[in-house]
């Protein structure tokens, strides 16, 4: 009989938190003939050259690309950047159908601590590779993008582990300590894994992303596609402190289920059994295009080595909302970038990056 495969818990993996070293961050090339941008593509690349130029300041940057036309289009864009550091530029021919790499791309998880690591590397990162099935068959084909998690863990020679189930990387938050916060509106919805309970669902995130509790807001904004994504809503920004999107206006869609999940978030704890550490964060208020309602949120930010990429959206709310995160990331540099193209696609920074931690 053949043995079972040991869980990355068992074998002492955790997926860790944001704000952790990286050793680079991976993005996928938006591409023309994709869906995620109709009529409005042309401003779109260059939100691309800019992540690029702020993070090879200070990591690595991976690029998935479809084929050889996709990587020939993408360089041409960076070529034109003066700002850009090109030797920490990477691009990897493995396919791809849409942009969105915090979905689709590789869960990197860490074993041991970065002094045990040196000289034994393979045993000290693993992949996880989650099913995508772009948010419950919403915008197929997706089988690129769902092979990309595979290509990474080849390409770096480490360890894969698959759990059998649907999970998107916007969905879930971790502190690295051992607490994952996620959304009911999406882990709960029948067009992901109808075949599991709640339970069962909390057991597989325990197993394979090493976290000893799971804690469940309600519904995300309007306007997101994803049925919730946490990342548009509440994010740990340190070991026991979260920012959460708050709607000051009783008259907008998005007043309520903020509320109800800044009340949850009044009641949770963190592993340790410590209350959570709140710190609210305005939203700006509604954003459309041709009628339809976006999901605009300041959350949607990334953390990356020494600095933090910021949605902003021509509004009042956007110096606020970056004095907030510069509190929160006093040793980084929190910089605002208008997303009001970008947002068009239903998502902005952290739906389009992957971080890879250092070890």
């Amino acid at each position: 009989m053949a043995s079972r495969q040991k869980t990355p818990r068992e074998l002492g993996y955790r997926m860790p938190a944001e704000w952790e070293p990286h050793a680079a961050t991976w993005l996928s090339w938006p591409r023309k003939e994709g869906i995620s941008f109709p009529d409005r593509f042309e401003n779109i690349p260059a939100y691309w050259v800019k992540m690029c130029e702020l993070l090879s300041l200070h990591e690595h940057v991976h690029i998935n690309v479809r084929n050889a036309v996709h990587e020939e289009e993408s360089r041409r864009h960076l070529a034109k950047s003066k700002k850009l550091l090109r030797d920490r530029v990477h691009v990897h021919r493995f396919g791809v159908n849409e942009c969105w790499c915090r979905d689709h791309g590789p869960i990197f998880l860490v074993r041991g601590n970065r002094q045990s690591a040196i000289g034994n590397r393979q045993s000290s990162l693993a992949i996880v590779d989650w099913g995508y099935n772009a948010w419950g068959n919403k915008y197929p084909p997706y089988g690129l993008d769902d092979a990309i998690p595979r290509k990474v863990a080849k390409l770096l020679a480490l360890p894969l582990f698959s759990p059998g189930i649907v999970m998107e990387g916007g969905a879930l938050d971790v502190n690295g300590r051992g607490t994952l916060l996620t959304t009911e509106s999406c882990l709960l919805n029948k067009n992901r894994n109808p075949h599991l309970t709640k339970k069962q669902i909390e057991q597989c995130l325990k197993d394979y992303l090493g976290v000893t509790q799971v804690l469940w807001l309600g519904d995300g904004i309007a306007g997101d596609d994803t049925d919730g994504h946490v990342d548009d809503i509440t994010r740990f920004v340190d070991p026991r402190t979260v920012v959460t999107a708050v709607e000051e206006d009783p008259k907008d869609a998005n007043f309520a289920p903020l509320q109800d999940n800044l009340r949850r978030l009044r009641k949770m704890k963190d592993q340790n059994g410590r209350p959570l550490r709140i710190v609210e964060l305005p939203m700006p208020g509604p954003v459309e295009h041709e009628g339809q309602r976006l999901p605009a949120s300041y959350a949607n930010f990334y953390i990356a080595n020494r600095v933090v990429l910021v949605p902003i959206y021509a509004h009042r709310n956007d110096r606020r909302a970056l004095r907030v995160l510069q509190q929160c990331f006093p040793k980084r540099s929190v910089v605002g970038i208008d997303c009001t193209d970008l947002i068009w696609g239903l998502g902005a920074f952290h739906c389009v990056t992957q971080q890879q931690p250092a070890m």
